[in-house]
């Protein structure tokens, strides 16, 4: 007669519960052996029983199995985070695509342009928004032309401050250094070279005319080169301008 099939559900007689958890043990811990063994496998059986107690078996080591299946779940676990951070990643990409899509038809909009899917009360709430921007504007405008005005202002009163400071010192430098209108500007002459000058050239003149007197000739005078009424000098002459 062949083996019945047994239901599959917790056994309620303890007795017989420990025996068919000692038999199945043994057995699975031969199925991990012949497992190894046959399809060059690397495998690890831990089994706990009602009571607490551990059982294991490795075929290549309890700890080295463990810290590669660790491995091998903590690169698990990192592949997930990276999938679900791209997934993540490009919801976002499509959400500010969305944004920047609405962004540059409201922008559209404001200068009047791509207005056909808009209605009524959508233009004129656009109307409105372009006139507060519009006042906005003028008031900015207005804001800066007063600052420039104010600037413009405060460096008008420095120059004229600076100018009147140059005034005040150029009144002290003419208080310091009055001008005399009697003032004689100072000329150097060389008078005693003048009057040798002087006195050597009459004394020339007169030996001429005495030398024209005594030869009574203006021929000589005029074949030597020599002005009318002045003659060519005597041997006297001619000794003392030696």
């Amino acid at each position: 007669m062949g083996r019945g099939k047994i239901e599959i559900k917790r056994i309620d007689n303890a007795s017989s519960r420990q025996v068919t958890f000692s038999k199945r043990r043994t057995g699975l811990f031969k199925k991990a052996q012949e497992l190894s063994i046959l399809c060059d496998a690397e495998v690890a059986v831990i089994v706990f029983s009602n009571t607490g107690k551990l059982f294991e078996f490795s075929s290549s080591g309890m700890k080295r199995t463990l810290s590669r299946y660790n491995k091998c779940l903590g690169s698990t676990d990192a592949a997930v985070a990276e999938i679900m951070t791209q997934k993540e990643d490009s919801k976002m990409v499509e959400i500010l695509r969305e944004e920047i899509e609405k962004l540059e038809t409201k922008q559209l909009q404001l200068v009047g342009k791509d207005l056909t899917g808009l209605g009524l009360k959508e233009l004129q709430n656009l109307e409105q928004q372009l006139n507060e921007g519009l006042l906005s504007v003028k008031a900015r405008k207005e804001e800066l032309l007063m600052e420039q005005l104010e600037q413009s202002r405060v460096q008008e009163q420095r120059v004229m401050l600076e100018n009147e400071t140059l005034r005040r010192q150029i009144e002290e430098l003419r208080c310091l250094f009055p001008q005399s209108e009697s003032m004689v500007p100072f000329q150097y002459q060389h008078t005693e070279r003048k009057n040798t000058f002087v006195n050597t050239g009459a004394r020339c003149l007169n030996l001429a005319n005495n030398c024209g007197n005594e030869k009574g000739s203006s021929d000589t005078a005029f074949h030597l080169g020599l002005p009318a009424g002045v003659q060519e000098e005597g041997p006297q002459e001619r000794n003392l301008f030696k």
